[in-house]
């Protein structure tokens, strides 16, 4: 029989299958992270050819799913058809090389890449047989947050905030849960809390800032952002340089963007964010777009209005509302548009 899923232990509720409220969602992400889960279970249950199937279901929803790609190999493998393995690992192996990693001046829980379903299923196995300690209950709240899933990640942080009463770094981690889900109010006061013991933690201000501006509260987003570029190291360029664009502070953002490049020469966006901070100051940039094809279309309508606001202002205002109306608020080019849209 298949154990309960970190869900519903976490929540202490009972159901009949491990990912039953999953297998039913009409989210493609939600159903295939079920199917995924479904599959790893029958793996582990010794029945490959029925995870197999599983896991094909699941790329077919997400065929970009590298965990998936991944289990799919391991399940050729196990039956011994290694020939049809191999091009399936190198494809795992591609996909997570190819995942975008979140900005570095945000939370570790942010910069990481892939899916997190591994960690996940880890840590539920570690919480039913670890009784006491937080940790394993801080470790599957990033997993979950880092997944996506806000309201359940903030279940693993009050039980991990129950054993470590008023712990500073996991109350700024509640704090990114309850910004994530919208939450603005309760989430600035989870960090000013974090922020009185510790008050140069510079990932602390920068998701202040954001759960700020998500109050409507600008200046005192922009406040936290430049304390934030204050306290951090020279040597973190491409995290300084993020932070100025969440500033719309171009002078300031392209030097640390220059350092980027030197040190990523690879990394498109400190290209792009480089082409950005020179066409805001009037100076000769590169005509070519720089703009990945697969670009979000939030970040997509930002540039509209950087390539717009030299010659025709109204559109570029048009281009940054759209820009804040199709991001979430932790996005750089969001808050750079609230930023240029304030200067307007």
């Amino acid at each position: 029989m298949s154990k309960p899923s970190i869900l519903n232990f976490l929540m202490r509720r009972s159901s009949a299958h491990p990912t039953a409220d999953d297998l039913r969602s009409k989210d493609p992400e939600r159903k295939g992270q079920g199917l995924f889960r479904l599959g790893r279970s029958k793996m582990r249950a010794g029945e490959t050819e029925a995870a197999l199937a599983e896991f094909e279901q699941a790329l077919k929803l997400l065929p970009n799913y590298a965990e998936a790609v991944a289990a799919r190999a391991e399940s050729l493998d196990m039956m011994g058809k290694i020939d049809a393995a191999r091009p399936e690992y190198e494809r795992a192996r591609s996909l997570w090389a190819g995942q975008r990693p979140g900005a570095p001046d945000r939370s570790y829980l942010f910069r990481q890449r892939g899916r997190f379903t591994f960690e996940v299923d880890s840590y539920e196995l570690a919480l039913l047989r670890v009784k006491t300690g937080s940790f394993p209950h801080l470790a599957c709240g990033n997993a979950l947050l880092a997944q996506g899933h806000p309201e359940e990640a903030l279940k693993c942080y009050d039980r991990a905030l129950k054993i470590k009463q008023n712990d500073p770094d996991l109350t700024a981690l509640k704090g990114e849960a309850l910004s994530m889900a919208g939450r603005y109010k309760a989430a600035v006061e989870a960090f000013d809390f974090a922020l009185a013991t510790n008050p140069k933690a510079p990932e602390t201000l920068n998701a202040r800032g954001i759960a700020k501006l998500g109050l409507g509260d600008l200046a005192g987003a922009n406040a936290d952002w430049r304390r934030q570029l204050e306290l951090l190291p020279a040597e973190q360029a491409a995290a300084r340089a993020c932070v100025a664009l969440r500033l719309a502070d171009y002078a300031a953002a392209l030097p640390d963007l220059e350092k980027a490049i030197t040190r990523e020469p690879g990394e498109l966006y400190w290209q792009l964010y480089r082409q950005t901070a020179l066409r805001r100051l009037a100076r000769p940039a590169d005509p070519e777009d720089l703009l990945p094809a697969a670009a979000p279309a939030a970040e997509a309508a930002f540039q509209k209005g950087v390539a717009a606001i030299a010659t025709d202002t109204e559109a570029a205002k048009v281009a940054w509302r759209e820009t804040i109306k199709l991001g979430p608020v932790s996005l750089i080019e969001v808050c750079a548009a609230h930023n240029e849209l304030s200067r307007l």
